[in-house]
């Protein structure tokens, strides 16, 4: 057996058929397993970079400040924090 045969678990999930049919269709996927597999890693892939991307974010405002930089909000979101 596989490991990727012995980490796959048999789940019974009640799906809305439109979303399914939608993804899909984005995906290019032909079958429910597949779409549902490919959009979970995409998800996973999506949380990694969000979390990157937040944290050179806050390096570039931490070397702002340690170099006396200006840094403009145009979009009022500095205050927030």
């Amino acid at each position: 057996m596989s490991d990727s045969a012995r980490s796959r678990q048999n789940k019974q999930v009640l799906l809305d058929r439109n979303l399914l049919k939608q993804a899909r269709k984005v995906l290019g996927t032909r079958t429910a397993t597949e779409t549902i597999e490919i959009a979970l890693k995409r998800v996973i892939i999506e949380a990694k970079k969000d979390k990157q991307a937040f944290a050179a974010h806050n390096e570039f405002l931490k070397s702002a400040v340690t170099e006396n930089l200006i840094v403009e909000d145009v979009f009022g979101h500095l205050d927030d924090k």
